[in-house]
């Protein structure tokens, strides 16, 4: 089902999109070979030549929600960016158009409005441009290198820090996204491998055996898609612990 999700996706933006249509590319776990249909979105960028008409904002976004309703776990996450923002880079980065599933009930209650607002800048960008240039998959167009240009390693770090840096007082509700989260920004620190989150926590069972409970639960939970259990206060001792490590290592 991934493949053929991919693969019409691609096909959609192709056809929304025509000559303006830079390229379509797949980053996160299904590219970095740790997607779990149970758990895992499948993540696009999509990039295009110019500014993005509202006619193909419906169209692309009506299709796009047909496809999230059939694909599984967490369904599509996608960003449609100019190309002028790729290449050189800017930060933080500007978006044309987001999906996610979270997303849905707004859309579908009110889709002009929905494609009238869902524009702006997102510093997670920088993260997932950073992996499609380490692993992310051409699906269609120009190739990843001539496309997108290097992402600084400062706004890399900020881009990632700012997704783990309340992790504190959220861990209790997010536990697994956070544990491995903050595992694989200590690894980047440690050593500039950009990391998937499986390989992070596997990173930490290796590097910080004092947290193996915690990480060990959240990876089950990454690989089995149960619901996991935790040790509250394990795990905001691990996040208080990992926030203080990395700000140590990265001068934060």
């Amino acid at each position: 089902m991934k493949r053929g999700i991919c693969r019409r996706f691609a096909e959609a933006a192709g056809s929304v999109f025509g000559d303006a249509l830079t390229g379509v590319y797949l980053h996160g776990s299904a590219a970095m070979g740790c997607y779990n249909p149970a758990v895992s979105d499948l993540d696009f960028i999509v990039v295009v030549q110019g500014p993005v008409s509202d006619a193909a904002r419906r169209a692309f976004m009506a299709r796009v929600a047909a496809l999230d309703g059939e694909a599984p776990g967490k369904g599509i996450e996608m960003s449609v960016v100019l190309a002028g923002v790729c290449r050189p880079f800017v930060y933080p980065t500007p978006f044309e158009l987001h999906w996610s599933r979270m997303h849905a009930s707004w859309y579908r209650r009110d889709p002009e409005d929905y494609i009238q607002k869902m524009r702006g800048t997102d510093a997670d960008l920088a993260a997932h441009f950073t992996v499609i240039r380490s692993r992310g998959v051409c699906l269609r167009g120009a190739p990843v290198d001539a496309v997108f240009a290097p992402v600084p390693a400062a706004d890399y770090l900020d881009s990632i820090w700012q997704d783990v840096a309340g992790a504190e007082e959220e861990i209790d509700g997010n536990t697994m996204y956070l544990a491995l989260n903050l595992a694989r920004v200590l690894a980047y620190l440690e050593d500039g491998k950009v990391r998937s989150k499986r390989e992070g926590g596997e990173w930490a069972l290796e590097n910080l055996p004092q947290h193996r409970p915690i990480i060990e639960a959240a990876l089950e939970e990454y690989e089995t898609g149960g619901s996991g259990e935790y040790d509250s206060t394990l795990a905001r001792a691990y996040a208080r612990d990992m926030l203080a490590r990395i700000r140590g290592v990265g001068g934060l």
